[in-house]
């Protein structure tokens, strides 16, 4: 779609842009990557989310790029006919708090699980909504300011991973743009002591209580732990060289919040996730990385023993899974000499 059609129709509202709970980089920057490309364009917006920025480094982020985001109980005044735009995010998704106003647009880069029809849809399989974002600016020639463009550039970088990642040609093709615009000495300050002391507990847990069953790993935490933290130790348990699928679990008040990551072409880890939940709660996400959870009130569905009856539902669908690429494999035709 053409970005300036998104403008057209935020015009004569009051506009807010809306990222999952708990926002990570990628969805920080996209967040304000648009406010800045609407502002040119002559829409104000507000920035919002639901959850909690406690992470060292998000706080950061939005320290170092002078970003003013509100959370859902301190949102100005937002109205049942003001105009959300979700970026990094889709209507329906568990992750995504169904906030007053009305979600007439979206912009994001993961599979469509829950269909909506909005006013405007930009959904498109690339390794961040950053570059999506970014590619506005591009296609309409719209001036991005340095500390804009190192924002982007910086979400780029962390949802593919520095480029390891779910990474597309347009991931690159946005990052080599950003480059020209950025302040980058921004970006790399964003590497510099993001690691909070406590969370060598968090790595400490899942270390000391790793399994590994057929080159997938299975690590929990036993205690309170951020989603933006169990993602990056999942990224972790996934770096061993003796694994291939990462499945990191923590215990939160009022779930356990899941971390999938898969290096495996067979194994969608947002289908096996949404698949493992179904009975329990609920999923979903990338080919090579996913999240989900389980309420506080359905772990009684979980038996006796939580951790095998996670693992044995994991290890079941994967099996499934690898047995469905096999029989697809057999299936295809045998090349000819």
């Amino acid at each position: 779609m053409n970005p300036l059609d998104l403008v057209k129709t935020l015009e004569n509202h009051t506009v807010f842009i809306q990222t999952h709970n708990f926002p990570d980089p990628d969805a920080i920057a996209s967040a304000f990557g648009l406010q800045n490309f609407l502002a040119h364009h002559g829409i104000p917006a507000t920035l919002c989310y639901d959850g909690k920025i406690d992470r060292l480094s998000v706080k950061a982020m939005l320290e170092t790029f002078g970003i003013t985001m509100y959370s859902k109980n301190d949102v100005p005044d937002m109205k049942e006919d003001d105009y959300i735009v979700l970026v990094d995010s889709q209507k329906k998704n568990s992750n995504v708090t169904d906030l007053i106003g009305d979600e007439v647009a979206c912009i994001d880069h993961h599979p469509i699980f829950f269909p909506y029809k909005y006013l405007y849809q930009d959904i498109r399989p690339v390794g961040s909504c950053s570059c999506l974002v970014a590619s506005y600016f591009q296609s309409t020639d719209t001036p991005i300011a340095p500390k804009c463009a190192a924002a982007l550039a910086y979400g780029i970088k962390m949802d593919t991973a520095d480029f390891t990642r779910g990474t597309t040609a347009l991931d690159t093709e946005m990052l080599s743009y950003l480059f020209c615009h950025a302040d980058w000495a921004l970006v790399s300050k964003m590497y510099c002591n993001t690691m909070e002391f406590d969370d060598l507990r968090a790595y400490g847990a899942a270390i000391q209580n790793i399994q590994i069953f057929d080159r997938t790993g299975f690590a929990y935490i036993p205690f309170n732990c951020a989603p933006a933290l169990i993602a990056i130790i999942s990224d972790f348990i996934l770096s061993l060289d003796v694994v291939d699928i990462a499945v990191i679990y923590a215990f939160q008040k009022d779930s356990i919040r899941f971390s999938v990551r898969s290096e495996l072409n067979h194994i969608h880890a947002g289908n096996l996730i949404a698949q493992v939940l179904a009975p329990y709660g609920d999923g979903g996400g990338h080919p090579s990385m996913a999240g989900g959870m389980i309420p506080s009130g359905k772990l009684p569905l979980l038996g006796e023993d939580i951790h095998v009856t996670i693992q044995k539902s994991f290890l079941e669908v994967i099996a499934q899974m690898e047995a469905k690429a096999r029989d697809a494999s057999l299936k295809e035709p045998a090349d000819k000499f």
